[in-house]
């Protein structure tokens, strides 16, 4: 159940007793004080607006309250203040529902950490505690409190941090970030972060950052105030110059009442947010959001972003008497034993090829050399390629490790930066939301970025790129374009290019701390596929909320002119716009959907 705040509840109860007392004892007392109560309430939005400079819309609704209490219309004084409680209560619920997904994040923030020693002996501990190194039990139902990495096969619920609702296999070897849940029998890891550097951190410090923000969507509400606030006050002083008839005037005024600037606006952009946290996107603010919904030039970095930031074995040559797969399989025994991220490669090589490494012991690590172990019998070293190189060896471009066997080289496996197999289709989905252009912007040799640019379909290519030359790239384009300039990227080196573009967006959540710090969008799950979903419930939500304000704007000038032609009284007018503004706030409330 979502909160109200107290103070919310509160002035709605107060403000509704002053009507219904007044209303059942035909007294202007009551009214007086439901008055009083709601310009109080006004008196504070608009001083929270000067305080940020941004004036805007709420200044007709303090109007309102003032001169419906000049000509003692109490009555309308006393629907325009429940009408203005009856909104922050509101909102203040539909920021709790729309904030619920990040709340959630927060409260299950893991506190204790149970560390296996190497008797097997498990103690609780702090997670403060835990090290590097350290082996951990993860018991059913329980949440990984830091990264670690799989020391059997496990299955993980991931929907806290993907809103994937299905549980997924993960196996040996496999990275597994803090925040996920343990779906399958207790499992123990060896920690790869700390507490303090561990995704699920990351990713509450983000959740704190976006809660910190004030209300959404006040941009966007205050470009309609610019002429919607002169347009009622202009009709209100016009109707009274042409009819002399003050309280017409009043009640033009009284229809302005702008709930559904307001509050309408911030809450569907508040919904959009919510929406996208679900799809595995931390939007920090209503102001990224807005930006995203304009999305038109897409900057995106290669390393971590369109290709996986990591090695992973490409093709494996063996020699004459030898298959791949045992090669494959032999170098990965030895792999099991080292957390390198080369070694980690070549295990998710053999088990993607659904391969068991071999058994391997003695395994150690020689300085220059690589990993050297026994298998079968047999001394086994994984590592650098040496001189002189076989004849049947292909030497290119890319990292490769030999695998030699009592001296003799019996096989090299050739590793490289894949590309992400969903880049393409993103590409293509954010060109069908908008995005015009699509830059390649890297700080890689030529001839990579070239393969990868070409591969997913971009428009241009920046190679061998500096953080200053990124920067750079980001103004120009700044420049040149009418809609948003996004940035996406990864990398301690993107942090200058994310903070200067219209929206900078991290990929994950974990990775470089100073990406996701300047990002005002972080992907948190390892896909750069989830950006299609963040622009495209950010111009969802951008729709909804340009909607409810056109529908409760549309109905506020109909009522206005009604006013103004003395077809409604003022306390007719105050009623009339309540509903309005309860109609603009309803349809705010409906959930985002995706516009592709």
């Amino acid at each position: 159940m979502q909160r109200i705040s107290k103070s919310s509840i509160a002035l709605l109860t107060l403000t509704s007793l002053a009507l219904v007392f007044g209303l059942i004892f035909q007294s202007n007392a009551p009214f007086m004080a439901g008055a009083a109560i709601g310009a109080a309430l006004a008196i504070r939005m608009v001083w929270v607006s000067v305080r940020e400079h941004e004036v805007g819309s709420d200044v007709l609704a303090l109007i309102s309250i003032a001169a419906t209490s000049l000509v003692s219309e109490w009555l309308a004084g006393a629907i325009i203040a429940v009408m203005l409680a009856t909104g922050q209560a509101l909102e203040s619920w539909a920021a709790g529902r729309a904030r619920s997904q990040l709340e959630a994040l927060v409260q299950r923030a893991p506190r204790k950490i149970q560390l296996v020693d190497d008797n097997d002996t498990i103690t609780e501990h702090e997670i403060s505690d835990v090290k590097l190194g350290d082996t951990f039990l993860v018991r059913t139902g329980e949440v990984v409190p830091v990264d670690g990495r799989l020391l059997a096969e496990a299955s993980f619920d991931e929907s806290a941090l993907t809103g994937e609702p299905l549980p997924k296999t993960r196996y040996l070897g496999d990275e597994i970030p803090s925040g996920v849940v343990n779906a399958g029998e207790p499992v123990q890891l060896v920690a790869t972060t700390t507490a303090e550097t561990s995704t699920y951190s990351a990713l509450v410090r983000l959740v704190e950052n976006a809660k910190a923000h004030s209300a959404p969507g006040v941009r966007l509400a205050n470009r309609y105030a610019l002429w919607f606030v002169p347009l009622s006050l202009g009709l209100a002083l016009v109707t009274w110059l042409v009819t002399g008839n003050v309280h017409a005037a009043i009640s033009v005024i009284v229809a302005a009442t702008p709930c559904p600037l307001i509050l309408a606006i911030p809450i569907a952009v508040i919904a959009g947010i919510s929406a996208a946290a679900k799809q595995g996107a931390i939007i920090k603010d209503g102001a990224a959001l807005e930006q995203l919904a304009r999305s038109q030039v897409l900057l995106v970095d290669k390393t971590g972003t369109l290709t996986h930031g990591g090695p992973e074995v490409t093709a494996i040559q063996a020699a004459p008497g030898w298959k791949p797969e045992q090669v494959l399989q032999i170098a990965a025994g030895l792999e099991l034993a080292s957390a390198h991220v080369l070694a980690r490669a070549v295990v998710r090589g053999a088990q993607a090829r659904e391969l068991i490494p071999a058994k391997a012991t003695k395994v150690a690590e020689v300085l220059g050399e690589g990993l050297v172990g026994v298998v079968e019998g047999h001394t086994i070293r994984v590592g650098r390629l040496l001189e002189p190189v076989p004849e049947w060896v292909e030497v290119n471009s890319s990292l490769q490790i030999c695998v030699d066997r009592d001296g003799e080289v019996i096989g090299v496996i050739d590793l490289e930066d894949p590309i992400r197999v969903e880049a393409v289709e993103t590409i293509k989905q954010l060109r069908l939301l908008g995005v015009e252009r699509v830059l390649l912007v890297t700080g890689d040799r030529r001839p990579a970025a070239e393969a990868v640019g070409l591969a997913v379909g971009v428009d241009e290519i920046f190679a061998e790129c500096r953080p200053e030359d990124k920067l750079e790239l980001v103004n120009i384009e700044k420049q040149k374009s009418k809609g948003a300039v996004l940035v996406v990227g990864d990398g301690i080196n993107d942090s200058p290019a994310l903070a200067a573009a219209d929206v900078g967006v991290a990929m994950g959540a974990r990775g470089a701390t100073a990406a996701s710090e300047t990002a005002s969008v972080v992907i948190i799950e390892d896909s750069i596929g989830r950006l299609v979903d963040a622009i495209s419930i950010s111009k969802g939500a951008r729709n909804r909320a340009l909607q409810a304000a056109g529908v409760g704007m549309g109905l506020s000038l109909f009522a206005m002119f009604a006013g103004a032609f003395g077809l409604v009284s003022v306390t007719e007018n105050a009623v009339a716009q309540e509903l309005i503004d309860a109609a603009a706030i309803l349809w705010a409330l409906v959930p985002t959907k995706r516009v592709v």
